[in-house]
């Protein structure tokens, strides 16, 4: 019999937001470089009334952390491959362009709610990414745990 380590529901609840988090920060990473290309990382530091794009930068990976940490927190405990990471995750992100690029940020920033531009459906490409990437990095976590120990090197 070969041993194996613990897999959810066994997998503590600061394991899977840690994960999330990891997650949220490497998606965020790469979604911000794809946003600064664009030009929208002083629209994020807008958020917080300024337009530097180091604010923006820092304001960007803050949500990023918080939306990995949440999804560690609400989906970690169901993801245990990387398939349904990226499954779960493309709907996170799509879910927090609503709530997000949709509705809070130009809400925030006085501009029109659930405006479907240009912008937006770049938006949502990046949003899309972000979630799967972040399901991604929390589904191959999740994965290594349930691998026999012998192979985990």
């Amino acid at each position: 019999m070969t041993a194996r380590t613990h897999v959810d529901p066994t997998t503590t609840t600061m394991t899977n937001v840690t994960r999330g988090l990891a997650g949220g920060l490497a998606s965020g990473l790469m979604f911000g470089l794809l946003m600064q290309v664009m030009g929208m990382i002083p629209m994020v530091a807008m958020l917080v009334g300024s337009e530097s794009v180091a604010v923006g930068w820092v304001v960007h990976l803050t949500i990023s952390a918080f939306i990995g940490a949440t999804f560690g927190l609400l989906l970690g405990a169901r993801v245990d491959s990387l398939v349904t990471g990226v499954g779960y995750g493309v709907g996170y992100g799509i879910v927090w362009w609503v709530l997000g690029a949709l509705f809070a940020m130009p809400a925030k920033l006085g501009m029109p709610l659930f405006n479907l531009d240009t912008t937006a459906q770049r938006s949502l490409l990046g949003h899309i990414v972000f979630g799967a990437m972040l399901g991604a990095v929390v589904g191959i976590a999740n994965r290594r745990d349930t691998r026999p120990a012998s192979s985990q090197a």
